[in-house]
């Protein structure tokens, strides 16, 4: 198939995508940063297959470098500071991680590979407090946090290089994608961690913000392969990708202890210093470009989502102890 490189190899999608890559036949490069932790839990059972390089999307010439020795045909930047939270505690380094990160990764293919499909990891954040539901793909933005300024950065740029280098970049509007390899802090894993806990004895309540704010939730194995998809097209553009349905975050809780049997009004108090700064009440895609262009359906429903994450957790919780 080709040689594919894949920046954030570690995160949720990172791992989902390799492992699809890897079944469909690709060579695939891992990109990481070198750590003093060993972050490597999600791609553990693909050591074999995948091949890791220390890179810094802070230094320009380290991507140039194994971008140059590869010379993939694809590109997945999806490398960034994620969490909108620690983007408010960190405004400066997301700035650089998450938009000019990006923009250096775009620069490297320029200069590297020039003819490599490369795909973008843009965010529903970008939309923030838009107006407009469902948000499409010519909703404008109105970014409401540092990690969602920054991801408007990127996407831009990203469209730049594409019309002025004629470069094949597609954009990726993801909406949330949640699944069992999460990170505990975001409030989906946040609260299927919980329950298992919970539900084992070993934690007796679970503090949370706002429960009222809704999001498009789907299955990332889903949204991963529309990625991929993004890339078989014989023109780049830009696509949302999101389930069109908005559930609250009340709804998640709730739906997560009914899989043990549990009333979530025992068990979960709001906690005010969990509320976010500029919270944006609610988001919603709307995926027909996606469907129709792209052939691409979610697999996994909201409440089958919730399940799969609460008995993984519950399945890995109860190993640990």
């Amino acid at each position: 198939m080709g040689t594919a490189v894949i920046s954030g190899v570690t995160g949720q999608d990172g791992s989902y995508l390799a492992e699809q890559l890897l079944d469909a036949g690709w060579r695939v490069i891992g990109l990481h940063r070198r750590l003093s932790a060993d972050n490597h839990w999600r791609i553990r059972a693909l050591r074999g297959r995948l091949e890791l390089r220390c890179v810094d999307l802070l230094d320009l010439s380290s991507l140039v470098d194994v971008l140059q020795e590869t010379q993939p045909g694809h590109v997945y930047n999806l490398a960034s500071q994620s969490h909108v939270p620690t983007s408010w505690k960190q405004p400066i380094l997301t700035g650089e991680i998450t938009g000019l990160g990006a923009v250096r990764m775009l620069e490297a293919v320029r200069r590297a590979c020039p003819g490599a499909r490369v795909y973008q990891a843009s965010s529903s954040e970008m939309f923030g407090g838009t107006e407009s539901f469902p948000q499409d793909e010519r909703t404008p933005f109105a970014p409401r946090s540092p990690y969602a300024a920054a991801k408007v950065y990127a996407h831009q740029m990203a469209v730049n290089y594409r019309d002025a280098y004629g470069m094949f970049v597609s954009c990726g509007i993801l909406f949330n994608h949640e699944s069992e390899r999460r990170g505990l802090e975001f409030v989906t894993r946040k609260v299927s961690d919980a329950v298992a806990r919970i539900h084992l004895g070993l934690q007796h309540e679970l503090a949370l913000g706002d429960m009222k704010v809704r999001r498009d939730w789907g299955y990332a194995p889903d949204y991963t392969r529309a990625m991929v998809a993004m890339l078989s097209q014989p023109e780049p553009g830009d696509f949302v990708v999101a389930t069109g349905r908005d559930h609250a975050v009340e709804d998640f809780v709730e739906r997560a202890f009914a899989v043990v049997g549990r009333d979530w009004q025992n068990h979960v108090r709001q906690d005010s210093t969990l509320l976010r700064n500029n919270e944006i009440p609610c988001l919603r895609g709307n995926p027909s470009r996606a469907r129709s262009v792209l052939g691409w359906e979610p697999e996994m429903d909201f409440d089958g989502l919730v399940e799969r994450m609460v008995r993984m957790d519950l399945e890995r919780v109860g190993c640990e102890h």
